[in-house]
């Protein structure tokens, strides 16, 4: 997984597989562009990652979250529920506004 955090008013959290950097995805409702310069960050652990998105979470950070194994980790982390789960060409996303 790659992680990014993106400081501001209100930190931006990317997470991303790092299989799906560079692609684009789209359908008829959504579209996911995973541009390198957003989406590229370090690449992390699960355990790590998992650390990261609940020390963020409490700082009241948002997160942009793509990938199968992100948004497992997300859910692995209590940070997102199922039902919060978007797919686009078979592509689980997830925004979180915490």
């Amino acid at each position: 997984m790659l992680v990014r955090i993106i400081k501001s008013y209100r930190d931006i959290i990317v997470i991303c597989d790092a299989d799906l950097l560079g692609k684009k995805f789209e359908d008829a409702e959504f579209q996911l562009d995973l541009e390198k310069e957003f989406f590229k960050g370090e690449e992390t652990s699960e355990e790590k990652t998992i650390g990261i998105m609940q020390h963020m979470l409490k700082e009241d950070a948002t997160f942009n979250i793509v990938g199968k194994k992100s948004v497992n980790t997300a859910l692995k982390a209590g940070i997102i529920s199922q039902k919060e789960i978007k797919k686009i060409q078979d592509v689980p996303f997830v925004m979180v506004l915490a």
